[in-house]
């Protein structure tokens, strides 16, 4: 059975957590489907999320993404379980890498094999949820002797973000569902044709996989200044080792080599410079509300089936996230 087109917005509100449980309450009662966190700075993401399970009853609640590095396996298992009690079985537990610069820089602590340590975790927390004594020596995960009670009313979902061909392919094959971040559009072709490959290897259909994306989106007329924030928001994002090399495997290798130089050389103008009007307007959804519109149902088209809307500017946020109510859009 395919996979349903569904709307989603993102959160934390920047504002805090309770402006964020507000959000939550207008985005169910406006029609979005879904409601997915960030998990990066000052709002932690499964704490705020279990307040909003408890402040909604319809949307379904997801992480986009928690890292995988920051957490244990176990602190992982045990939350999701609460979690999806919580919620009646509205969550996701959406896992990924993160970046080199969030977990080195912020937390302390190493970034190595980011492929195995997402597929390594992945599995143990999804046999930690079907209440498995775990005996599970990985490469970059290890766990003897942990168990917790199993869910009983139905399974925690558990899906995997991913950018380039490997881990598409892996997030295919062991995970739920796939999380993509940031791409240009000309890129999504062949990210699918990965996560078709690792789909097939498993006996599934790509029609059957949840794609999720979480689209940059601003609703405005002033597109230029809309651009400029884009850059100012998302050249330093691909400054990062991991977003960096996910440009040059997108097709990008000048785009990237210049923004590593840029970044080396703390040269704010030649970092985001690199960035021109095209590559911004094929990464992020910039325009009226129709343009806007009309780009999601593009990327619906071309196989994403749960479209998180995000919105970097503040002037613009409400005139955005109004543009995808129940309402206003229709797929």
């Amino acid at each position: 059975m395919a996979v349903p087109q569904r709307t989603a917005l993102t959160l934390p509100d920047p504002r805090g957590v309770e402006a964020t449980i507000e959000t939550a309450k207008w985005a169910e009662a406006e029609g979005y489907d879904d409601l997915w966190f960030a998990d990066s700075s000052g709002v932690d993401a499964l704490t705020t999320a279990a307040a909003v399970a408890l402040n909604t009853q319809r949307c379904r609640i997801g992480t986009a993404i928690i890292p995988v590095f920051s957490r244990t396996p176990a602190v992982l298992a045990s939350t999701a379980h609460v979690l999806h009690k919580l919620s009646e079985g509205r969550f996701i537990l959406g896992l990924g890498s993160s970046s080199q610069t969030m977990m080195e820089n912020w937390h302390g602590l190493h970034f190595e094999k980011p492929l195995t340590r997402v597929k390594e975790t992945v599995q143990l927390i999804q046999s930690m949820l079907r209440g498995e004594k775990s005996d599970f020596n990985g490469v970059t995960v290890k766990s003897r002797g942990y168990r917790q009670l199993p869910l009983e009313d139905s399974a925690q979902p558990v899906y995997m973000a991913a950018l380039r061909g490997k881990m598409l392919e892996a997030a295919a094959e062991f995970s739920d569902g796939v999380i993509l971040n940031l791409f240009p559009k000309d890129a999504l072709p062949k990210m699918m044709q990965h996560i078709k490959v690792g789909a097939e290897r498993v006996g599934k259909r790509l029609e059957d996989i949840e794609i999720v994306c979480r689209h940059q989106v601003v609703v405005s007329d002033d597109v230029a200044s809309s651009r400029d924030m884009i850059r100012a928001g998302f050249a330093p994002y691909y400054a990062t080792p991991v977003y960096n090399a996910f440009l040059s495997w997108a097709g990008y290798e000048g785009v990237a080599s210049t923004i590593r130089e840029g970044w080396a050389q703390k040269d704010r103008e030649k970092t985001t410079g690199a960035l021109d009007d095209q590559l911004v307007d094929d990464i992020a959804i910039i325009g009226s509300k129709q343009a806007c519109q009309d780009r999601i149902r593009e990327y619906a088209a071309g196989g994403i089936t749960t479209h998180i809307i995000s919105c970097v500017s503040p002037k613009d946020t409400q005139a955005t996230y109004q543009a995808f109510t129940g309402n206003e859009f229709s797929f």
